[in-house]
């Protein structure tokens, strides 16, 4: 006769059906997690999709490189406003109705670009685009935050890069097919219309999809917290996290709200130059990263190579290589940034950036004139290829997405809102700066251009040696200091 069954071993239905429970919540949180990064997508995509479209605007319009610049740059203008609002319109209408609002921008962008008849209201219709891009700066990694339970949070919130740098390759791809089928950005393709037209009108796909996605995700638990409607706040926190964690989500959001309360009364003002110190080190940091030039290669690229004598569809071809490099290279940032701390990976990036920056300073000071055109002699052309993308390797493992994550951390709770609007809003005017000058200085030497970079990336150097505070492991109000960060960190070990 077989033995009885203890009383106390439970049935396998029992322990396999809270897994599979578990597994499904997971699967949605993800799914609105990529949902939410659409915007990070259109984000890349609408920053990068001028890339392919600069040489034949320049044409198109007969502009300067003054022009050329503003207008390729004028784009970010509409991001710093937008990021700056997008926080205020998303706790006063919420989250969903921002998505919304960024996808009809991206919408009209796409339209009005593709189909401007100067380049003034080419401008306009690209700075209406940035307005969309500063709201999915802001908007989409806010909302996968917000949706996604603590133990999964981390990882979902690598989305957002992971989408930018998705949007900046299908734009490159796009670019590169819709050139190639032409035989030329500036040739007629379809309906009449020049194949740059149709790169920026290709941008309504994307637009469209993501107000349709934001039309059918649910709103932020947290939003409707913010707004008193804790019963909707349950009924959608019922469908990504287990019940037995529903209170602890509950009071994670009570606790957030609390802190954003405290933060609209903390001040920036300090001492050094007016603001605190620790203001400064993010202010530094957000335009270290656009002054080593990144843009010149995400932007710029295709005309780059073009005006050392590659042809344009292998400038084309290059630029997509980059672009999917810098994909594969943002694996690396998430694998890293928390064993090996934020300031050692940054310093990696630095150092070679430096080495890059240098050899393509060196390359393209080699330029000649080859029957009235430019071309970098033997061996240049391959060593600038090289250091170009190995350029992109380094900054894309590190200082890319490694600052968004710093910018996070070192400043104290009370200062954090404050703090990184005015950060980001540095960021994004030191990349208007540079998006705008390089044709100018490139159109006098690409050797110099690339110079300036290289000595921006040895400030970056010291930078990192000698102010940035190492956050990984470190409380957010052991940041509040300007104490060189091998002192400061030094202290931190001492005292834990």
């Amino acid at each position: 006769m077989p033995p009885e069954r203890s009383s106390i071993a439970p049935e396998p239905s029992t322990l396999s059906a809270p897994r599979r429970s578990e597994r499904a919540l997971n699967r949605r949180v993800l799914a609105l997690a990529i949902a939410g990064a659409l915007g990070g997508f259109l984000f890349g995509f609408d920053s990068s999709v001028v890339n392919g479209a600069v040489g034949a605007i320049e044409g198109q319009f007969d502009l300067n490189p003054a022009i050329t610049g503003f207008a390729v740059a004028s784009a970010l203008l509409g991001c710093a406003v937008g990021a700056y609002f997008a926080g205020q319109l998303s706790n006063r209408w919420g989250r969903i109705p921002v998505m919304l609002l960024g996808s009809v921008l991206f919408l009209a962008s796409s339209l009005g670009a593709g189909l401007a008849v100067g380049v003034w209201d080419l401008v306009l219709w690209r700075i209406v685009g940035g307005l969309g891009i500063g709201i999915a700066s802001v908007t989409a990694p806010a909302y996968i935050a917000e949706i996604a339970p603590r133990q999964i949070r981390g990882r979902l919130a690598s989305l957002q890069q992971l989408a930018i740098t998705i949007g900046i390759f299908a734009a490159l791809v796009s670019n590169a097919l819709l050139a190639g089928v032409a035989d030329g950005a500036a040739e007629q393709l379809w309906l009449g219309l020049a194949a740059w037209r149709w790169m920026f009108l290709v941008g309504v796909i994307p637009s469209v999809v993501y107000g349709v996605v934001a039309l059918v995700i649910p709103e932020s638990p947290r939003f409707l917290m913010l707004t008193g409607k804790e019963a909707k706040a349950r009924e959608v926190l019922a469908t990504i996290v287990p019940e037995d964690q529903m209170e602890r989500e509950l009071s994670d959001i009570r606790s957030v709200l609390k802190d954003e309360e405290i933060a609209r009364s903390g001040s920036l003002r300090g001492s050094l130059l007016g603001l605190k110190p620790i203001v400064w080190i993010g202010i530094a940091a957000g335009m270290l990263q656009q002054c080593v030039g990144i843009n010149a290669i995400f932007y710029y690229s295709t005309t780059l190579w073009q005006s050392v004598g590659f042809t344009e569809s292998d400038s084309f071809t290059i630029s997509v290589v980059t672009g999917l490099i810098n994909i594969a290279v943002t694996f690396i940032a998430i694998g890293l940034v928390d064993r090996i701390g934020r300031r050692r990976l940054l310093m990696i990036g630095s150092i070679g950036m430096v080495v890059t920056l240098a050899t393509l300073a060196i390359a393209f000071s080699q330029s000649v004139d080859v029957n009235g055109a430019p071309s970098l002699p033997e061996p240049w052309g391959p060593i600038a290829l090289v250091a170009a993308n190995l350029y992109v390797v380094f900054f894309g493992a590190t200082w890319g997405p490694v600052l968004w994550v710093l910018l996070g951390e070192i400043f104290p709770t009370r200062l954090r809102g404050k703090a990184m609007g005015v950060a980001t809003g540095m960021h994004w005017i030191a990349n208007f700066i540079v998006s705008t000058t390089f044709p100018v200085v490139a159109d006098f030497s690409l050797g110099v251009a690339y110079g300036i970079f290289t000595l921006f990336a040895v400030i970056s150097v010291l930078f990192v040696r000698l102010m940035l505070p190492e956050t990984n492991g470190l409380s957010l109000e052991e940041a509040d200091t300007l104490l060189p960060a091998t002192r400061r960190s030094e202290r931190y070990r001492r005292r834990s």
